[in-house]
C-alpha cells in the first residue's frame, strides 16, 4: 500500500518517493495544498472504489494516517 500511495503522491507534489514514508506530513512535509489533497483523495476514491468520508479527511495528517485509513475501508 505504502508503495502505491507513495506513486500517486508523487503525481501532486514534486517529491522523490525515497523521501516518502509513514510519518511524512502530506502538508508540512510534502508541501500539499488543500486542493492537492482532495484531488488526491478523489483519485483514490476511484481507484479504491471507495467513499472517504468528509470528516475523516481532516483526520488524515500523515501518509501513515492515509494507509490505515484506506486499509481499513478496503478491507
Amino acid at each position: 500500500m505504502l508503495d502505491e500511495l507513495k506513486e500517486i503522491i508523487c503525481n501532486y507534489v514534486d517529491v522523490n518517493p525515497e523521501d516518502v514514508n509513514e510519518d511524512s506530513r502530506f502538508v508540512e512535509d510534502l508541501g500539499f495544498t488543500s486542493y492537492d489533497f482532495m484531488s488526491m483523495v478523489g483519485e483514490l476514491e476511484e481507484q479504491y472504489d471507495i467513499e472517504v468520508e468528509e470528516r475523516e479527511v481532516v483526520r488524515i495528517m500523515t501518509v501513515g494516517d492515509a494507509i490505515q485509513y484506506l486499509e481499513k475501508l478496503i478491507g
